[in-house]
């Protein structure tokens, strides 16, 4: 039976799909706009990463990456 349910439990996962990850490079400080100079996410985006749905993420993400081109146009 436990074998049953482990294998269940693998199904159930494979099924979800995979988090989008956090761009955090560990290069953490906000700067005086309260954007991250490490992943260009604001204070509150990094609060709220956790609890956001895969296209919330994905959204936050092309914002960062807004953000990083307009302080950095060499940044592709």
């Amino acid at each position: 039976m436990a074998k049953f349910r482990s294998q269940i439990s693998a199904a159930d996962k494979s099924s979800q799909p995979k988090a989008v990850n956090s761009p955090c490079i560990a290069i953490c400080a906000l700067n005086q706009d309260d954007v991250c100079t490490g992943c260009y996410r604001t204070g509150q985006e990094i609060a709220h990463w956790g609890r956001l749905d895969n296209d919330q993420r994905r959204d936050v993400l092309a914002l960062c990456k807004n953000r990083a081109r307009a302080i950095n146009p060499f940044l592709s």
